[in-house]
């Protein structure tokens, strides 16, 4: 028996086209609620950038697993460690790279002109945050990173920094948490909490960093639209953000 429901928000909840979640999506929480289902947001956002959405939450797996809480109890914080935060931002400022840095409750950007950065601002719909040089940004505990960089720069940040790791989900950036960080981890926080069981929830998601939450949750379900890796993870394939695929999912596999 299903007792919680995780979503990630980008191409799961929110499609990329309309930023807005579907008739068949708030349709499908309702039946959730009804029948007692706890639902769940799982996503590499900080809560500083989920938006204000038309369904409920019991809870929330921010930044990749770093800090998760229920209600205004916070049940898991893991920044990076301080020495490569700093080291992450002497790197960046030596390379010329553009970067943002989530705190626990703020967000900065070294730069307001680089195009990336601006791509992401306009894809996932948020204000670009705060303007502050890497040397400003050093000393403030940090959750998560995003390096905006090509997939050949991994390998050599990787090195550079051995207690972090990266969960790229596109191409040109990618995020950069602690090594023991993922959503499976916030969600074990979770479902810790409420006594339920890993068998007892299931988890959506479309992303490379949702793979370690199908992988944990007791059915994994990726969207129609995620990467043939990210659906081999899956225990079941739905259809696309855009073709309802939450109620899909949730009807076929008579959840709801």
């Amino acid at each position: 028996m299903i007792k919680a429901a995780f979503f990630d928000i980008d191409g799961t909840l929110l499609s990329f086209n309309t930023h807005q979640v579907s008739p068949g999506t708030i349709q499908a929480f309702q039946a959730l609620h009804q029948q007692g289902v706890r639902t769940f947001i799982s996503s590499g956002r900080p809560k500083i950038l989920i938006p204000d959405m038309p369904v409920a939450f019991d809870g929330y797996v921010t930044m990749n697993g770093g800090y998760c809480f229920v209600s205004d109890k916070v049940l898991l914080r893991n920044p990076i460690p301080q020495e490569e935060t700093d080291r992450w931002l002497q790197y960046a400022q030596a390379e010329g790279l553009c970067t943002m840095i989530f705190t626990e409750h703020d967000m900065y950007v070294n730069t307001h002109s680089n195009p990336v950065a601006n791509a992401i601002r306009d894809q996932l719909e948020f204000q670009m945050p705060p303007l502050l040089s890497t040397t400003e940004m050093m000393g403030r505990e940090t959750y998560q990173v995003i390096a905006i960089m090509p997939a050949s720069r991994d390998e050599a940040v990787l090195r550079m920094l051995p207690h972090c790791r990266l969960p790229r989900w596109h191409s040109q950036f990618t995020d950069l948490v602690k090594a023991d960080n993922s959503k499976a981890s916030g969600i074990e926080s979770i479902l810790r909490h409420y006594g339920i069981k890993p068998d007892e929830c299931i988890g959506f998601g479309d992303g490379g960093n949702d793979v370690e939450m199908l992988d944990y949750c007791g059915i994994g379900v990726a969207m129609g639209n995620a990467d043939d890796k990210v659906k081999a993870h899956a225990d079941f394939v739905t259809t696309s953000v855009d073709q309802e695929g939450i109620l899909h999912a949730l009807t076929t596999l008579r959840i709801i």
